[in-house]
């Protein structure tokens, strides 16, 4: 995890619109409210299956606009984690962009290295001939990585990952004290009440 997480918030997951929303995040400081839902996804129920609590940390890093309780919120729900229970719709890494940006100009402005790649394969370059990639000047697995992950296959293993969680009413992890959080836990219901 450590190594997919590193790739995530460098931008070298291989998945160019995951890639050049986490460019742009830590270029600008800002990203659209979709690009933050992408990339949220991808990081936890959608390939990656890591906690929301280290792509928070991120965004706190990173964003100009960053605000504690809208920024842990959105993770929160974008995770699955809390109050969104549609763990299974995904935004795809590969498809999602194409509906607002076929040609792939925020992908060629944030990632210099597809900018001669064929409109054709600028959301999948693994895909493109080798032949392409070397007119494109962009060769995969040298000038800019293989995707870390199988998108459908990691989808499908946070999916069944996700669907278990749900069936055990475990509802996140607290890694600090090493315990699985669920409606019954006593320790969480002690903590909200001490708060209250």
């Amino acid at each position: 995890a450590g190594d997919h997480f590193r790739a995530w918030k460098e931008g070298r997951t291989g998945f160019p619109w995951i890639d050049a929303i986490m460019v742009q995040l830590k270029n600008e400081g800002w990203i659209h409210h979709l690009a933050r839902h992408s990339v949220a996804c991808f990081l936890t129920r959608g390939d990656l299956y890591i906690s929301w609590e280290r792509g928070e940390k991120v965004f706190e890093e990173y964003l100009i606009d960053y605000d504690w309780a809208i920024n842990a919120g959105n993770w929160l729900w974008l995770s699955s984690s809390a109050f969104f229970t549609s763990y299974f719709r995904v935004y795809s890494p590969i498809s999602f962009g194409k509906q607002y940006d076929k040609d792939g100009k925020f992908i060629r402005k944030n990632l210099p290295v597809l900018k001669n790649m064929p409109a054709k394969y600028i959301y999948e370059p693994w895909t493109a001939p080798k032949i392409v990639q070397k007119e494109a000047n962009c060769v995969i697995g040298k000038d800019y990585p293989f995707p870390i992950v199988e998108h459908n296959f990691a989808k499908s293993e946070c999916m069944e990952g996700m669907k278990g969680a749900y069936k055990r009413k475990e509802y996140g992890v607290d890694l600090k004290r090493g315990i699985v959080l669920n409606e019954d836990d006593n320790v969480a219901k002690k903590n909200v009440n001490k708060r209250n």
